[in-house]
């Protein structure tokens, strides 16, 4: 590992890197910048914070992800869709919603009501895997698992998940009819980023407590869908022979638990964060220099 590289391209290059830690065998061994003071937006990672949620909860038996999505959402609002939409959804369960396997789900809701309009969507055919990636599936999964809790979905993180692991310089945002929005809108630092990722690392245990099952985090960092990228679990990315918690410009927890390696880091990148990661692999992993050794094979 060569971090002063890494670091020596992000200052030489000038990219819009907020702070960067490495962890190797679950020891903080790297830092570079800012990592525990500045909150920034972690945008789309917010779905594996949503995604431990569905864990614990799951875990409990307080949440069926085999169920339909209509199973959970506010029965006002599946009274008011029309019987053949009511039909193409009661086929779409909470794990298809958590492998964005279904297809097309727009990538995002509009108006003053996301469940409306996410649940007026014209689906063609629901029994159709295919990798479709959006912000709608986790915001109908977030409502689902309000529902189901009965309590407020934030609220629940908080307490559940950010109080044990020491979680407590946080913001998120909700949707217009207040819930907690799944997708997006998180904020924390890069140290906060890296707490979720131990904990997926240490199969849900964090400083002695299990807070999730080693079975979910096994179905949630597994390939539950293809795609092009290298496979999707529950709002969580396969990586390499790991998986990655990705935000959308620069956002990342990188966990490879075989090579008992974590690396995290927040940038705003809305152009350059394919160059970040390039350079992390090259310095970091050393990837580029073990390609070049296979093909002199």
């Amino acid at each position: 590992m060569d971090f002063d590289s890494f670091t020596g391209d992000i200052q030489a290059n000038a990219w819009n890197v907020f702070g960067v830690e490495v962890y190797e065998d679950g020891v903080l061994t790297h830092t570079y910048g800012d990592t525990k003071e500045s909150l920034h937006d972690i945008y789309s990672a917010t779905k594996g914070i949503l995604s431990i949620a569905v864990g614990v909860a799951s875990d409990e038996g307080l949440f069926d992800i085999d169920k339909s999505i209509l199973h959970y959402l506010p029965k006002d609002k599946v009274r008011k869709i029309a019987p053949e939409q009511k039909a193409l959804f009661e086929k779409i369960t909470i794990r298809r919603l958590l492998s964005m396997s279904v297809i097309d789900i727009p990538f995002s809701a509009e108006g003053e009501s996301f469940i409306d309009f996410a649940l007026n969507v014209k689906i063609s055919n629901p029994d159709e895997r295919a990798f479709n990636y959006n912000n709608i599936n986790a915001y109908l999964v977030g409502v689902a698992l309000t529902e189901a809790l009965g309590t407020d979905l934030g609220r629940f993180i908080e307490m559940r998940i950010f109080k044990p692991l020491g979680i407590t310089h946080f913001e998120y945002d909700r949707c217009p009819e207040g819930y907690f929005y799944g997708a997006s809108g998180t904020k924390l630092t890069v140290n906060e980023l890296s707490k979720l990722g131990l904990l997926l690392y240490n199969n849900g245990v964090y400083e002695g407590q299990r807070i999730l099952s080693e079975k979910y985090i096994d179905e949630a960092t597994s390939i539950q869908q293809m795609n092009r990228e290298g496979g999707y679990g529950y709002f969580l990315w396969k990586y390499l022979d790991g998986f990655s918690i990705n935000g959308k410009w620069g956002q990342k927890c990188y966990v490879l638990p075989q090579r008992k390696l974590m690396i995290s880091f927040l940038s705003h990148m809305e152009e350059n964060s394919k160059m970040l990661k390039d350079s992390m692999e090259k310095h970091i992993l050393r990837f580029e220099v073990r390609k070049i050794v296979n093909l002199s094979v």
